[in-house]
């Protein structure tokens, strides 16, 4: 059984121009709801061109003021990128165990960012964190500083936050 088939993981909005997709439709892809964009974005997607055309702008424009590019970076490279940050290569339903991990100091990681806390997922927002939860972002927390963080945000993403990209975030985080 294959996890996906596609290196297009995007994140849409839930209504768009009135078009309707059927949630489960054999050998066609299946939509996920996620929380808001950062936890789509800890999940290795990537807002969508067509239904989010500016957010993908400025997610595309923020990895490559990063780099310095010439020219705007491709979705395809995007999605490349973003496969190979994922997950690691293997087959099933089941790829928890798959997952790319990686680790930063906590004090370079930007808003939006989503790193694991105390063995649970805690989004990071200015000098707080704020737990994961299927209602909303838990109360705040300080940030610790000086010491590293294990990411779940893969690092194009996080690259796209540190240069100007802003994910919308659910209602419970305040600003």
């Amino acid at each position: 059984m294959r996890h996906h088939r596609s290196a297009l993981w995007i994140v849409c909005l839930t209504s768009y121009r009135g078009w309707r997709h059927p949630l489960d439709e054999p050998g066609r892809w299946t939509p996920i709801f996620f929380l808001d964009d950062a936890v789509a974005l800890a999940a290795g997607h990537r807002p969508c061109g067509l239904c989010r055309r500016d957010d993908h702008h400025r997610y595309r424009d923020a990895v490559g003021a990063a780099e310095g590019a010439s020219r705007p970076i491709l979705a395809t490279e995007l999605d490349r990128r973003l496969v190979a940050e994922r997950h690691r290569r293997g087959r099933g339903i089941d790829r928890a165990a798959d997952r790319l991990l990686w680790e930063a100091p906590i004090d370079d990681l930007p808003d939006g960012t989503v790193v694991v806390h105390r063995g649970e997922p805690a989004l990071v927002v200015e000098d707080r964190l704020h737990r994961f939860g299927f209602d909303g972002w838990g109360p705040p927390e300080m940030r610790p500083r000086r010491t590293r963080a294990t990411v779940l945000t893969p690092p194009t993403s996080v690259t796209a936050l540190a240069h100007g990209f802003r994910p919308t975030l659910h209602p419970s985080i305040r600003p």
